[in-house]
């Protein structure tokens, strides 16, 4: 770990494009990054996984580093500051409290968050994250105290409500709010999968991929000026080859 710091404060002294960087430059490379770890671990790939993980953390040291610059903290610091927050947060492992199963567990997590970070409003505990991921959070968050269909079969007319209003938008109103509507569909369809106990982030995800394996058989077999039809007769063979 202290050769990379070395080898961390080196670059920041002499190549130009590290030298570069601010804190905000980076941030989008530490969003990249976090995925590439996701599609690697799906992959199964354990030197991509292991190489992945390395560019992760990269991003960590990276910032710890140009905040050391300023005096505000350094990569020990972190470090720190992580170990006693999973301290604090596991009174069941390193305290006395009792915890069992999961879900107590959770409970407890969020009960050490909220005496750490009194709260201004209760979504104000959902962080900044892949829209996907927020709506589900908020989701979960309000439903916590009965703002929540109480069934899926409600939670889907719902959605099927907001798919009727997209297609008048698309017809009847703006660019914006087609936009909305829009956004009102994934919205509705998240909530449906939360109720379904399905990640909407990992579902996607897991289409992506598999998209991306049955479009690469596409590509292997494919020729010039092929047809919609026959590039579908790929993608079926391509399911049935288990891609």
């Amino acid at each position: 770990m202290q050769e990379l710091l070395k080898t961390m404060a080196r670059l920041r002294q002499e190549c130009p494009w590290d030298k570069k960087q601010t804190p905000e430059s980076l941030t989008r490379y530490t969003i990249e990054e976090a995925y590439e770890v996701e599609d690697a671990v799906r992959s199964g790939n354990v030197e991509d996984i292991k190489a992945e993980l390395g560019d992760l953390l990269l991003q960590v040291v990276f910032q710890a580093q140009m905040y050391s610059e300023q005096n505000e903290f350094n990569f020990d610091d972190v470090v720190k500051t992580l170990n006693e927050k999973l301290i604090r947060r596991h009174p069941h492992v390193f305290g006395d409290e009792q915890a069992h199963t999961q879900a107590e567990v959770e409970a407890l997590w969020q009960q050490t968050k909220a005496q750490e970070q009194p709260q201004k409003s209760r979504l104000s505990t959902v962080k900044h994250a892949p829209s996907l991921l927020q709506a589900q959070a908020i989701q979960k968050n309000v439903a916590e105290i009965g703002f929540d269909f109480p069934t899926v079969e409600e939670a889907m007319d719902k959605f099927d409500e907001e798919w009727q209003e997209l297609k008048y938008a698309l017809t009847h109103q703006t660019q914006k709010e087609v936009e909305d509507e829009f956004g009102d569909c994934l919205f509705s369809l998240v909530n449906i999968g939360r109720k379904l106990n399905v990640s909407s982030e990992q579902a996607l995800l897991g289409t992506i991929h598999k998209f991306r394996q049955r479009f690469a058989y596409i590509e292997q077999h494919m020729t010039d000026k092929m047809s919609l039809k026959q590039m579908d007769k790929l993608w079926d063979e391509a399911k049935q080859h288990g891609l």
